[in-house]
């Protein structure tokens, strides 16, 4: 069904056809519309499932962590304050293997008080165990919630389905709904191997001795090392049957580009357009968007950006004393290779401010006139 939906609606959606069992969830902006519309589709019994209005986004993860393992399909969503107020129930769902997914609404963290996006709340959980997919359009919302179940469900880990506030969250696009009977051939029931029952006695997250902990952590890395071809593999079998997919980064004009722009989420469709113009001037330059940030994808990184000299990283976030968060990534993929890209690290966007074409020219411009880069970081929308 084609329509013109909100991208929170499209996370509703896609919850829905993923026959979900549990959700859990305190309203907090902006993603509040997404669990508003759950609720609407389950009071009209389009959606067959357990609402549980909780009093915090912590009890909220509790109980998707409850329910997950009980053996149940859960979701729940937040932003922001909340995600930071689910941090200690992050680690116990991804040590636990509880195939969970979340919808984080991507929203500044205070102090000051912003309700607008940028990405510090996802990317402080980056260390927590979860999967995480960073979204640029509605229809890729609705496809990476049905997608990340069948991916958890795989290697028992949890995943979360980010996407910029307003921007994305609160915008009207045309979106092509998937009917139950083909996702119910693609996504089969959740059917656990261990899970707490009473006639099958188990126990679950119990004190672990050091001669056991490290192992358990161990398993957790393979896991997420597995993913990536887990989520190549499942993304390949949805084009399969849906027409669409997406993989671990999208690669764009890449093949002889000189120069690379590296984006994520909505930033990326403003890009395409800045590099479509760049490439009419004749001037090789290309654009990497990073889908999947954990696991996140080095080696394919490092085949779409082959030949690349320079790389300029816009991120929409920053780790106060070093940087942008995926320059850093960036970087890190490279220090050990012989012949690698040099690195410029641009912080734009913050609070919500637009990323114009503007700000990416910009951004091409300074990476082009320089050999290395001044500073560590450059802000191109910087108002002084």
């Amino acid at each position: 069904m084609k329509t013109v939906i909100e991208g929170s609606h499209a996370v509703s959606y896609g919850v829905m056809l993923s026959r979900v069992q549990v959700v859990s969830a305190y309203p907090i902006t902006p993603q509040t519309h997404i669990v508003e519309k759950l609720a609407e589709l389950r009071a009209n019994g389009e959606l067959q499932a357990k609402f549980l209005t909780v009093e915090s986004e912590h009890s909220a993860m509790a109980s998707c962590i409850g329910a997950s393992s009980v053996g149940v399909r859960t979701f729940t969503a937040t932003s922001s304050q909340g995600l930071a107020l689910m941090h200690e129930l992050l680690h116990w769902a991804a040590g636990a293997r509880l195939p969970i997914v979340m919808a984080n609404v991507n929203r500044t963290l205070g102090a000051p008080w912003n309700i607008w996006s940028d990405q510090n709340d996802s990317l402080s959980q980056r260390d927590t165990g979860w999967l995480q997919f960073y979204c640029e359009s509605s229809q890729e919302v609705v496809d990476t919630v049905i997608q990340a179940y069948k991916i958890s469900e795989k290697v028992s880990l949890p995943s979360m389905v980010v996407l910029d506030a307003f921007y994305l969250s609160h915008t009207f696009e045309p979106v092509d709904i998937p009917d139950f009977e083909r996702v119910d051939r693609f996504l089969p029931p959740f059917e656990p191997k261990y899970k707490l029952d009473p006639k099958d006695a188990r126990s679950f997250s119990g004190l672990t001795p050091p001669d056991l902990l490290t192992e358990m952590r161990f398993q957790m890395q393979q896991a997420m090392e597995e993913a990536k071809s887990v989520i190549l593999q499942i993304d390949e079998e949805y084009f399969n049957i849906f027409g669409r997919h997406y993989q671990l980064i999208e690669p764009y004009r890449c093949d002889d580009a000189e120069l690379v722009l590296v984006t994520s989420g909505t930033v990326s469709s403003t890009a395409r357009d800045v590099i479509d113009r760049y490439r009419d001037e004749g001037k090789e330059i290309g654009l990497l968007k990073i889908r999947t940030f954990r696991p996140f994808p080095s080696e394919e990184i490092k085949k779409a950006i082959k030949g690349a000299s320079k790389l300029a990283v816009i991120d929409r976030n920053i780790s106060y004393g070093m940087g942008g968060i995926f320059a850093e990534e960036m970087r890190s993929i490279f220090c050990n290779e012989k012949i690698r890209p040099t690195v410029f690290s641009f912080i734009a966007g913050l609070g919500g401010r637009d990323i114009t074409q503007q700000t990416i020219s910009n951004v091409i411009e300074y990476t082009l006139e320089q050999d290395r880069p001044k500073a560590e970081i450059f802000w191109p929308d910087l108002r002084r």
